[in-house]
């Protein structure tokens, strides 16, 4: 079981996991052992509450399939059980991160003495360069 929150956990049987070999470089042992994780996550089929399948689908994330299936494969490290930690975790900020809304942004406007101090420093340095011209005798 994977707890997201308090109130909120996935069972087992709604994540589907599968070992795979890893890609790229190895040494002696790159074509036996199956260390990468696969890991499928139906969202439409999961019991998570609405509000978490409405934001998931609405993300839009490469990893999920127009069906609805989150799909994470990690291969970062040497063994099975911790890829299979690292693609649980994954899985997890995903969701959480899904789960967050974002602060509404407030409109404000610069300060008067603001835009005095930059309106100020603005002529400063017009009249800095106008010292650098050559002068017309």
């Amino acid at each position: 079981m994977l707890e997201i929150s308090n109130t909120v956990s996935i069972g087992d049987w709604e994540i589907e996991l599968s070992a795979i070999r890893s890609q790229g470089n190895g040494g002696q042992r790159v074509n036996k052992v199956a260390t990468a994780i696969h890991l499928r996550f139906d969202i439409k089929r999961s019991s998570l509450p609405d509000f978490y399948k409405e934001r998931l689908l609405k993300l839009s994330d490469s990893r999920i399939t127009s069906d609805g299936v989150l799909i994470i494969k990690s291969q970062s490290h040497r063994t099975q059980e911790m890829n299979r930690d690292d693609a649980l975790k994954r899985l997890k900020d995903i969701i959480i991160s899904a789960g967050k809304t974002q602060k509404a942004r407030r409109v404000t406007k610069p300060t008067k003495s603001s835009q005095r101090k930059r309106m100020d420093n603005k002529s400063k340095k017009g009249d800095l360069k106008k010292l650098r011209n050559k002068q017309n005798y």
